[in-house]
């Protein structure tokens, strides 16, 4: 497409977004990350194939203007931590779903590898897990009580324990990132092998349903916020391979802040995960129903908060978009 082309089909859109950037839109954030995304777009565009044109430029200028309106120093409104949870995280987690699809399937394919490996080789298990956990978790079925785990540290203590620890290794998890995506591949590998070998292990003593309704009370948040702690990682390692438009140093410090907002987004996870495990999980004569309802609603909330909900942002922000008549 010629420049002149592209700056007819595009030109009246800009001047709306700059009309845009000084009413409505710069206090709606969704608005404003929306208009962003597309600016950079066009810029993409423009700087691959006219990128000594003036167009380039006032392009550059024009998505440096949305850029400092959604991240120039301001002073927090009550509502901060609000429009963090209900708008800010969720919208920009949009933007990693492809993050999040990679680390699903890496963690996927380790899983699958797990229960392989143990199924081939009675010894995996106990190269996994270690002899002593295997050895304990076999004298606690013998005793009748599989689980028996789950029951013997105070309940604080070990709220404590497994909440520091779970933030502890998401955080490692995002952060190994840096070493160009391998390191948090790595973490979600090695976790993914570990989970195949563990449940193989209790389905080999006929108490895979059994270990699955106790275990995934807690284990489908600590497991799915692991994923999601992945996804913040390769999306730090992946702004450095990946940089697209930006400079490396450039796109590198906006994968870092995206990553730590989605690894800090998973606090709470991880803190009512450790609740779960430590308060809820050792009562293992629970019913079923009420086992399924623990994991099913978890499992809901992970589906809708981190993969419907910013779907239905993103469309809604476009809606708004349409409104103002400027797609």
């Amino acid at each position: 497409m010629k420049e002149i082309t592209f700056l007819k089909q595009n030109a009246d859109k800009w001047q709306q977004f700059e009309t845009l950037i000084s009413t409505k839109g710069a206090s709606d954030p969704d608005l404003m990350a929306d208009l962003f995304i597309q600016l950079t777009d066009d810029l993409s565009y423009s700087k691959t194939h006219y990128p000594k044109a003036k167009t380039t430029q006032y392009l550059n200028g024009l998505a440096a203007k949305v850029h400092q309106e959604i991240y120039k120093n301001k002073k927090e409104k009550r509502s901060r931590i609000k429009q963090f949870w209900l708008y800010e995280l969720p919208f920009l987690f949009k933007n990693s779903h492809k993050q999040l699809l990679y680390s699903f399937l890496i963690f996927f394919v380790a899983v699958l590898i797990g229960i392989v490996s143990s199924a081939y080789d009675d010894s995996f298990v106990r190269l996994i897990m270690g002899d002593t956990y295997v050895n304990m978790t076999l004298d606690n079925i013998e005793k009748g009580d599989p689980m028996a785990v789950y029951k013997k540290m105070n309940e604080v203590d070990m709220f404590l324990g497994i909440t520091i620890n779970n933030i502890y290794v998401s955080f490692a998890c995002f952060a190994m990132g840096i070493l160009f995506s391998l390191g948090t591949g790595y973490m979600l590998f090695t976790n993914g092998i570990m989970l195949g070998a563990f449940q193989y292990f209790f389905y080999t003593k006929g108490l895979l349903l059994e270990s699955v309704l106790v275990i995934w009370i807690h284990g489908t948040l600590e497991i799915s916020a692991i994923i999601i702690a992945g996804c913040a990682g390769l999306t730090l390692g992946n702004s450095f391979l990946f940089p697209g438009t930006y400079s490396r140093g450039v796109s590198f410090i906006r994968g870092a802040k995206q990553g730590v907002k989605i690894a800090v987004g998973l606090v709470p996870i991880f803190i009512m995960a450790g609740f779960l495990e430590s308060f809820v999980t050792r009562h293992t004569e629970m019913p079923m129903w009420l086992s399924l309802t623990i994991i099913l609603s978890s499992l809901a909330f992970i589906l809708f908060y981190f993969i419907i909900y910013p779907i239905q942002l993103h469309k809604r922000s476009k809606q708004e978009l349409l409104n103002f008549n400027i797609l």
